[in-house]
């Protein structure tokens, strides 16, 4: 029998695949992992307290920083929570806006993901691609509402501008080249032998306990539940257009990447119908909203389907002009948790795979 000695090795909270400042505390007999503790809190800033001093206007670009690379779902959450409350309704050319940009942001979250993933299993190449088609939709963002990574485009009541001349076409145009692209993506990678060594059958688990650990999105459907809010609650203008919802079987790191792919398929083919049915002539952009926007005393929650899984946004008001208290449900906090389940018994260079798989972007984490 070889006798080893037990290793406590830290990654991170500045190591490249912990996807941001996450430090994971690992503990090693030989290579195999036998304990495993992340340790959070390195980029939390208090948001949920602080919102509870600002307007609900106020509110939106705080939400843009807590999963910064889908900042558009952040500011639907939030604004959808809001006018649930105040029972405001937003016109039809503003929810129009908002699906395409969100559709389009999953897009760019699931690319970031893709290049980052494939760059973690030692493949360069797959990074470069990705960020070459994710700057298409970057540059749309940057021409709609003025920035790249956080927005605060959406506002209570509408969005706060209108799609400049010529965008929708450009919108149209980024549709089929994204569809090419993502068979370039298959064929590259998808029947890669080294690739599918390094995912097959690693990071398992089944239905139950997703379900138990409170996992949504990719992570929650791999494992083979039918669970995705655009279909299951529809919200926005969901219910109008035809869209799968890929689900696994297996419940590994396989699954969790053929979903994603499937996903930007789907994401496409929700833009294709919605910029079919966008309306021609010019409408307003803004509902009938007070200057001064007052809840009315009670509580809401409203959730959505962001990248990473189910995102919620819990509101308590006293009727005044900010919260009383808000909470949100982060989808990268609670997937995260699996995580130590997950490593016991696998080697180190599973670790990698596996954390990637999940998807997690440390902003929402600590929010």
């Amino acid at each position: 029998m070889i006798r080893t000695e037990e290793l406590l090795l830290n990654v991170g909270p500045q190591h490249p695949s912990t996807h941001g400042v996450l430090r994971i505390i690992v503990k090693l007999d030989g290579e195999m992992i036998t304990e495993v503790t992340p340790v959070i809190g390195y980029l939390h800033r208090g948001t949920e307290k602080l919102v509870e001093n600002l307007t609900y206007t106020q509110i939106i670009p705080y939400t843009d920083r807590m999963d910064y690379v889908s900042a558009m779902t952040n500011n639907y959450v939030l604004v959808n929570a809001v006018e649930k409350l105040m029972d405001l309704e937003v016109p039809e050319r503003a929810e129009f806006l908002r699906l395409i940009v969100m559709e389009l942001q999953r897009i760019a979250s699931h690319l970031v993901w893709w290049g980052t993933y494939l760059l973690d299993l030692g493949a360069l190449s797959p990074f470069l691609f990705a960020f070459r088609d994710r700057e298409q939709i970057l540059d749309m963002f940057n021409e709609l509402c003025g920035a790249r990574l956080t927005y605060n485009y959406m506002r209570v009541g509408g969005v706060k501008w209108d799609a400049p001349p010529g965008w929708l076409d450009k919108v149209r145009k980024f549709v089929p080249y994204m569809k090419s692209k993502l068979d370039e993506y298959e064929w590259l990678i998808s029947g890669n032998e080294i690739f599918l060594a390094r995912i097959k059958g690693v990071g398992k688990y089944n239905a139950e306990t997703a379900i138990a650990y409170g996992l949504s999105g990719a992570n929650l459907r791999c494992a083979g539940v039918d669970w995705d809010l655009r279909k299951a609650q529809p919200y926005s203008l969901y219910s109008r257009y035809q869209f799968n919802v890929p689900v696994g079987t297996n419940g590994d790191c396989y699954d969790r990447y053929k979903i994603k792919m499937e996903e930007m398929r789907q994401s496409l083919r929700i833009l294709g119908q919605a910029l079919y049915d966008f309306p021609e002539e010019d409408g307003p952009i803004m509902g009938k909203v007070p200057k001064i926007l007052r809840a009315p005393e009670g509580e809401v929650y409203s959730a959505i389907e962001s990248p990473r899984g189910e995102i919620g946004c819990h509101i308590v008001s006293r009727g005044k002009d900010k919260p009383y208290r808000m909470k949100f449900r982060r989808p990268s906090f609670i997937n995260l948790q699996i995580l130590p389940k997950l490593l016991v018994g696998e080697s180190m260079g599973n670790m990698v795979t596996i954390l990637g798989s999940i998807d997690i972007v440390v902003g929402e984490v600590d929010c």
